[in-house]
């Protein structure tokens, strides 16, 4: 298959020393040298999440961590606050009206991170404590938005209610303090700022998650966090896990560490600063408000007159750049850039020509050099407005 630019939000470029792990000869799943690995993961993870607690890995999706969240913490009947901020958010919620739980949203408009002052007033309003959950988004694929997870821990930790993290498109691109914020459950995920292929699930828990666990009614069984924390405390998990993932995963975690979590954190941001600063020179506005950008991906609309799923597929079949479309009300209106993944500058500028030309093909007035110029000045540093 011919080599293409992924720039999406996930799954991303992987790294030639990642795919080969991926040949690496499979050892026993309950043997010695599994449970190295295990620990090597783990303990690799722990100072990503910001925590001193355990670290369980799953074989499955983020989806599949964002289940076994909810069925570990949540009964039926239980009350959830959602605070989504976008698709991925709803599909939380969506998750625990699945397991029985009664979902409040707390809406924010499209676009726009959550209101850390909305949710202390919703939550100060709960005088009795009907809340017993809050389900959170670090940072949101489908609109481009980063909530400040920092800012939102305080008025949570002052209701008391248990909070669940996804942060599957957020850990290890931006700051996560779990233990320090007081967040209860942290989902991430393999395919996302780490460059590791997808297939491996990551969830942290609070000692007072752990202990909640032990009342929780919902059914669970491969999903069930209490079988898994103890297989992982004698280097195994409880069922068969996907062995050639995590020797992948192993090596993009020591890649990662290599450059250093605030190194990654700015190489995603200096590459959201230049696709922001190019695509607002060829028109486009973008999805996020400016105080919500995510490093990780850039939501935008085009300009008018662009039918962004032509522009999409012409990416995708003559430049085999490929990028997102929208997802939900956004599907068919939106293109998003991710920057996660073994991308180098080169690269993004490549696809920035690339939807240049594309552009021009479609018969749109475009400046040739205008984007790519722009994006540059954004690399070298020289851009000093808003865009990054």
């Amino acid at each position: 298959m011919p080599r293409q630019l992924l720039f999406l939000p996930g799954p991303v470029m992987v790294a030639q020393p990642v795919v080969e792990a991926l040949a690496c000869p499979l050892v026993d799943h309950r043997g010695p040298e599994f449970a190295a690995l295990l620990a090597r993961i783990t303990g690799a993870l722990q100072p990503i999440f910001g925590t001193k607690g355990d670290v369980v890995l799953l074989g499955s999706s983020g989806t599949g961590a964002l289940e076994t969240a909810v069925a570990n913490l949540f009964s039926p009947g239980d009350c959830v606050l959602s605070c989504a901020v976008g698709v991925f958010g709803k599909r939380f919620a969506a998750i625990a009206e699945r397991y029985g739980c009664s979902v409040e949203p707390l809406n924010t408009p499209v676009g726009a991170a959550l209101d850390p002052r909305a949710l202390e007033e919703r939550l100060a309003a709960d005088t009795h404590h009907a809340i017993k959950g809050v389900l959170l988004t670090h940072n949101e694929t489908s609109t481009g938005v980063a909530n400040d997870m920092a800012a939102l821990a305080s008025p949570l930790r002052a209701h008391g209610a248990l909070t669940l993290v996804d942060s599957i498109s957020g850990l290890g691109a931006t700051e996560l303090q779990m233990d320090e914020w007081g967040y209860d459950v942290v989902v991430a995920a393999s395919q996302k700022a780490f460059a590791a292929p997808p297939g491996v699930a990551m969830v942290a828990a609070s000692e007072r998650a752990w202990k909640h666990m032990e009342h929780t009614t919902s059914p669970r069984f491969y999903f069930d966090l209490r079988h898994a924390r103890e297989a992982a405390r004698h280097g195994q998990t409880p069922w068969t896990p996907p062995i050639s993932i995590l020797f992948a995963l192993d090596v993009a975690l020591q890649r990662y560490n290599a450059e250093g979590m605030d190194g990654a954190s700015a190489r995603f941001a200096r590459y959201a600063g230049a696709v922001r600063a190019a695509l607002e020179r060829l028109g486009f506005t973008f999805v996020s408000s400016p105080d919500a950008h995510s490093p990780t991906v850039v939501a935008a609309y085009p300009p008018e007159g662009v039918d962004v799923k032509e522009l999409l597929k012409r990416l995708r079949e003559k430049h085999r750049v490929v990028l997102s479309g929208g997802q939900g009300e956004l599907a068919g209106k939106i293109l998003r850039f991710g920057t996660m993944g073994d991308v180098h500058d080169v690269d993004l500028l490549g696809a920035i020509g690339a939807i240049e030309l594309t552009l021009m093909d479609l018969g749109h007035d475009v400046t040739p050099g205008a984007a790519t110029g722009a994006a540059i000045e954004a690399l070298a540093g020289r851009v000093t407005s808003g865009v990054a």
